[in-house]
Order: structure tokens, then sequence, then C-alpha cells
């Protein structure tokens, strides 16, 4: 275990919703919310965060499962997925509902954008968080939202396989601000099975407001876009987006 590709983040903790989460903090400019993916806040999680923050951006990531800085290993995977699939605030299987998390990251959301200003914030969720910032949409402050390999809740049959973790209240807001022209990034291997059919569900939901980034898998364990087997394209799509809609 190793904090030091955290060197020069600033840790805090931040209560909201009923919840409190350590919450780091690095850079200056528009804020932006990473969620990290499973097991934790990896070293190529931290990485990728650094070069957010390096574009000219305040990122917060908190720390939902895991332990910041560790490696993942197949041990560490699998223990980080058992305390996620007993924690009351992610809806890891229902359908049609909001993950309670979800308040706890709009709050933060608010608090940075009061702080810093500008046009409004971005936010990227990976893996089970993958769709957190289209919950995050719910606030006219969120601008930016961006989907990485969207996988909650987890893709047993079909019908969870295509839920998109929102509420139909928050659906309905999330379509609604769609149309008014707020778009959402959305980045995943097109063999990924975690995410189910979710793209097509976001299609339906969002319209041409959707920007779909699917490549092709060269291997079954293609996953994690922006981190573990990271697309350096879609990488660069990434930081642009946040750019064109925050700087």
């Amino acid at each position: 275990m190793s904090t030091d590709v955290l060197n020069g983040w600033a840790k805090s903790s931040f209560t909201a919703a009923g919840y409190t989460r350590d919450v780091y903090r690095r850079g200056t400019g528009p804020g932006i919310v990473i969620v990290h993916e499973i097991p934790g806040i990896t070293p190529k999680v931290a990485q990728f965060a650094n070069e957010v923050v390096d574009a000219g951006f305040t990122v917060l990531m908190p720390t939902l499962v895991g332990t910041p800085g560790r490696a993942p290993s197949g041990g560490y995977i699998a223990s980080s997925m058992a305390k996620l699939c007993v924690a009351r605030e992610f809806s890891n299987m229902a359908t049609n509902q909001t993950s309670p998390i979800i308040g706890f990251l709009r709050a933060l959301a608010r608090n940075l954008h009061q702080e810093v200003g500008g046009k409004g914030v971005g936010a990227l969720g990976m893996c089970f968080s993958g769709g957190f910032a289209l919950g995050m949409m719910v606030d006219d402050i969120m601008v930016a939202p961006v989907l990485s390999q969207p996988s909650m809740p987890f893709s047993v049959g079909a019908t969870r396989g295509a839920d998109l973790n929102l509420s139909p209240d928050d659906a309905l807001v999330v379509a609604r601000r769609a149309a008014e022209g707020c778009q959402v990034l959305g980045l995943r291997y097109i063999d990924d099975k975690a995410v189910g059919t979710r793209f097509e569900s976001l299609r339906t939901l969002l319209g041409d407001a959707f920007i779909a980034v699917e490549l092709p898998s060269t291997k079954k364990s293609d996953h994690s876009v922006l981190t573990e087997q990271r697309d350096e394209p879609s990488v660069q799509q990434v930081l642009a987006f946040f750019r064109e809609k925050l700087l």
C-alpha cells in the first residue's frame, strides 16, 4: 500500500446526504469530480486525475471504497467488491433507482462550484460509478458529465444490464437537460459485458446529446478505458470535452 501516487493532493472530509467521506483535492480552475472505479483510487486512477488537473481544473476525488493509492490485485478487487455489494449507498441490483450516494456527490459538486465558480462543473465516473455523473445531471450546474464503462446495477440479466441507475423522476430531469443541450460523453469497450446494453438505453434517453465512444475489444479483460486498459485517444477526448464545456 502506498499513497505516494497522491503526493500533492490535499486530503479532507466532506459530509452530505447522511454520508461522510474522505476527499482528495488538487488543482486550480473549474471544478471536476472524479469518482474512482473498483477497487478504489489506484495509481492509474490517480495518474488520470493528475492529467485532468494539469489540463487546468480543480479536481476532487472522493473515496467510496478501498485504500487510496493501493495497486489493484485479485484479492483487493474481491474485497472491495464484497464491501460494495453490502453498502446501502449503492443500488447494486435494484432497477429504476438512483444510488443514495448520488446525493452526496451532488452536494460535493455544488460546494465546489460555489467556491471556484465558472460555467459549471464536470463529473466523471468509471465502472461501478460510471453512471453517477448522469444522476448528478439533475443539478443544472453539471454541464460536463462523463460516463466511463458504466456498470451499475450489476448486469445480471437483461433488465439490469439496460438500467441506468436512475429513478423515473431523475430520468425525466436528465432527459430534459439533454434536450436543452447538455451533452453526455460515454466510453466503453464494445465487448465489455459489465456495461450490458446501457449505451442503447443512453441513446434512447439522451438522443443526439449522447456522444458514444465505443472501442474495439482486443481481449476479454478490456474494461477500464481511462486507466488499466487505457486508450490514449479516449483520454484526450475526455480532456477536450472538459475544456470545451468548462473553460
